[in-house]
């Protein structure tokens, strides 16, 4: 991530015969403009497809992309994520989380990396347990096992919860375990996890289980942050504006068209990434389709007032360096 970002350049080949065709058309069809090439974008994703990235295939499916003079690439992740990737210039857009850009947004050495839309509009992580396990408010995690990362982050915004429901945080036993199975893991040594309730909370419900879900959001209004977004690379958006304004144009009908369409927008994934439990994503697609939008009526759109509100309390906190207001994102490229 800290390393320098340099631009790659394409040769342009020429070709004489090409050339003299170009000429002869050209005078045939005077007022007939050249045709714009065909730009190739790289969206590189911040895990393995789920309904989070609908919009995308969506677009892909449907031919969005393509009516903006755009080929689309999507793919997953290299080991050290889609933000390194983006940064290096490898991928033109990707997919992050508000919560894990401090770091590229307090370095020392410029990351060129921006937030450009917001895929969900509301943080819909939280922690997730059995519901007869009783913990139907932050305070009763009090003598439960929680999966934890181990990231500072995390854990401070696990107290803050804890401590506002009235609760004792030292109480709380932190288990330094990687879930990728919650259903088997809340049915084993593991009380409550930390889930996108999307995927890994419909899993749970598919398998059967009763559980009860605490969203940080309603908590602590600071942690309604936007969880995930579209990163782009900003020497890019600089050189290439017009594209970049219609990749998010065909983002936007993706999306919307998954709103309006869950259930055929969750065939098109199936059909897209065939590995995918057809019916997990059937009913996830239904749930996270009111997500995309919620309340506002232009997609994609970034608050700066909640993006800024996130960043502060970090750094009130002591988890960041201060961050000034408006940094990370923009909504210029958005689609009116």
């Amino acid at each position: 991530m800290k390393k320098s970002i340099r631009k790659t350049m394409k040769k342009i080949v020429a070709l004489t015969s090409v050339a003299v065709l170009g000429l002869s058309l050209a005078a045939c069809t005077p007022e007939s403009p050249p045709l714009d090439p065909v730009q190739n974008i790289t969206l590189v994703l911040d895990w393995t497809p789920n309904t989070n990235h609908t919009g995308f295939y969506v677009a892909l499916e449907k031919g969005y992309f393509a009516d903006e003079g755009l080929n689309v690439t999507i793919v997953q992740p290299p080991e050290d994520g889609a933000t390194a990737m983006v940064a290096s210039g490898k991928a033109q857009f990707g997919v992050d989380f508000q919560d894990y850009m401090p770091p590229i947004l307090t370095s020392e050495e410029k990351v060129p990396v921006v937030a450009v839309a917001a895929i969900l509009q509301h943080n819909t992580s939280g922690i997730i347990s059995l519901k007869e396990d009783g913990i139907d408010s932050p305070k009763g995690l009090e003598g439960k096992n929680y999966a934890t990362w181990d990231l500072p982050v995390e854990k401070a915004m696990l107290q803050n919860i804890v401590e506002a429901d009235g609760g004792d945080f030292s109480k709380v036993n932190l288990i330094p375990e990687y879930v990728d199975n919650e259903p088997a893991a809340l049915q084993q040594d593991i009380d409550a996890i930390w889930v996108y309730y999307a995927w890994a909370g419909i899993s749970c419900k598919q398998a059967g289980l009763d559980t009860n879900m605490i969203y940080f959001k309603d908590i602590t209004p600071e942690f309604d942050y936007y969880s995930p977004v579209i990163i782009a690379n900003t020497d890019y958006l600089e050189s290439n504006s017009k594209a970049a304004s219609g990749f998010l144009t065909a983002c936007k009908r993706g999306y919307e068209f998954a709103i309006e369409n869950p259930d055929e927008a969750a065939q098109i994934l199936c059909k897209q990434v065939p590995e995918l439990d057809e019916e997990l994503v059937k009913e996830s697609q239904e749930w996270i389709s009111g997500q995309y939008k919620a309340e506002v009526d232009r997609w994609g759109y970034i608050d700066p007032v909640r993006w800024n509100a996130f960043f502060a309390w970090l750094y009130e906190n002591d988890l960041t360096e201060e961050i000034p207001a408006d940094t990370g994102f923009t909504n210029d490229y958005l689609p009116k």
